[in-house]
């Protein structure tokens, strides 16, 4: 298990560049948090970047999301706690979160996009002057970025036992550390 092997995976399943861009927030955020509670921050970096690896071919639980890509990580010989991380990550596949590990990835998911879409619709499109108090604002306009779950997003925080706002500078800093790979450098020179 290594990240190359997961990146490559990742690009087998995933065009979409938004997608990919997600994969690598997430990942940035995962390696972060393993630090704090104590994780392998490559291995925590390796489920960031596969917990959605097979969304482009099925986006919806219907079309079997995340369930075949547990399939093939299986095939794949991937230990059984990324196969269970990627499965907890999505509330209806009834794979109950126990870990830190699976708390984490559900609390950064949606997040992670959220915070995405508040730094493109800033005047400087950067993630470097972005701060947790507006992307707050930006969770109460229920017409921003509808697609995310804002229950998620403060579900996700309190499983983790961590307060909401905390939570959200905690990941604009790790996104902070990737912004030219996610496009979130903007118009900000450093």
């Amino acid at each position: 298990m290594n990240r190359q092997a997961a990146w490559e995976l990742l690009t087998e399943y995933t065009n979409n560049e938004s997608l990919l861009k997600h994969a690598l927030a997430v990942e940035a955020a995962m390696r972060a948090y393993a630090g704090k509670f104590g994780g392998d921050p490559d291995e925590w970096d390796v489920v960031g970047l596969l917990h959605d690896f097979d969304y482009e071919r099925y986006p919806s639980a219907e079309a079997g999301h995340p369930f075949k890509g547990a399939e093939v990580l299986r095939e794949k010989g991937y230990p059984d706690f990324v196969v269970k991380a990627v499965l907890s990550h999505a509330d209806y596949s009834g794979v109950p979160r126990d870990t830190p590990l699976e708390k984490v990835l559900f609390a950064c998911d949606e997040l992670c996009g959220f915070i995405t879409a508040a730094a493109l619709i800033r005047p400087t499109k950067s993630i470097l002057d972005l701060e947790a108090s507006s992307v707050r604002k930006r969770m109460k306009d229920k017409a921003f970025a509808r697609q995310v779950s804002r229950e998620d997003i403060i579900k996700g925080a309190e499983q983790l036992g961590v307060d909401l706002n905390e939570h959200i500078a905690f990941v604009i800093q790790a996104m902070r550390g990737v912004a030219d790979a996610l496009g979130l450098r903007g118009s900000i020179a450093n």
